[in-house]
């Protein structure tokens, strides 16, 4: 599987730049769903920021966390994003999405090897809010389902480019990869902070 890595990244990226490209086109209900919900995550610091840094816990954890991690991710978002359509009231979801970015920043940077099953709670307990968010800022022109498949593409998409950048900060070796992925985390979660305080 880690083998598949770098071609997978790389697939990621292309799936990144979609929306930009696709979004010259107009459109409404199925095509304008798909796009607006391929978009929604890479327009926002704070989902790309939780999404990657999924991928490279996922990485981090390896074996069946690898793909089980990030699923959790995307179907537990799907069942947010439902919840944001159909008007059903999620607490504290600008504060819940600040929190991923700085809580799983941080268990990336401590470096923190939880069971698989404890990463998949955690991951898919924030993603219920990243997903009631992109449920509500659904357009009303827009394919519901269209909408939940695109975001869902955009986010296995940033998960992978995840998994693709754990890979690579791998590479770097036993000496200087711990440093890196300290590092990389560290930062998330001080970007995530600055979410929550406002300041970025």
């Amino acid at each position: 599987m880690k083998h598949r890595i770098p071609a997978l990244a790389a697939l990621a990226a292309a799936f990144a730049v979609l929306p930009s490209i696709a979004s010259a086109h107009t459109g409404v209900g199925d095509t304008s769903g798909f796009l607006h919900g391929m978009e929604h995550p890479v327009t926002g610091l704070d989902h790309i920021l939780a999404m990657v840094t999924v991928g490279i816990l996922a990485y981090q954890i390896g074996g069946r966390a690898l793909w089980l991690v990030p699923l959790t991710f995307v179907v537990v978002m799907a069942f947010g994003g439902a919840l944001g359509v159909f008007g059903i009231a999620v607490p504290f979801v600008e504060l819940g999405i600040a929190l991923s970015v700085i809580v799983l920043g941080a268990v990336v940077a401590l470096g923190v090897k939880a069971p698989t099953a404890v990463a998949m709670a955690l991951v898919g307990f924030f993603a219920i809010f990243h997903g009631h968010a992109h449920g509500v800022e659904m357009p009303e022109n827009a394919g519901g389902i269209a909408y939940g498949l695109g975001f869902m593409l955009a986010t296995a998409a940033l998960h992978i480019a995840g998994l693709g950048l754990g890979y690579l900060i791998a590479r770097f070796g036993d000496r200087y990869s711990p440093a890196a992925v300290r590092f990389a985390g560290g930062m998330v979660a001080v970007a995530g902070v600055g979410l929550l305080t406002g300041l970025i």
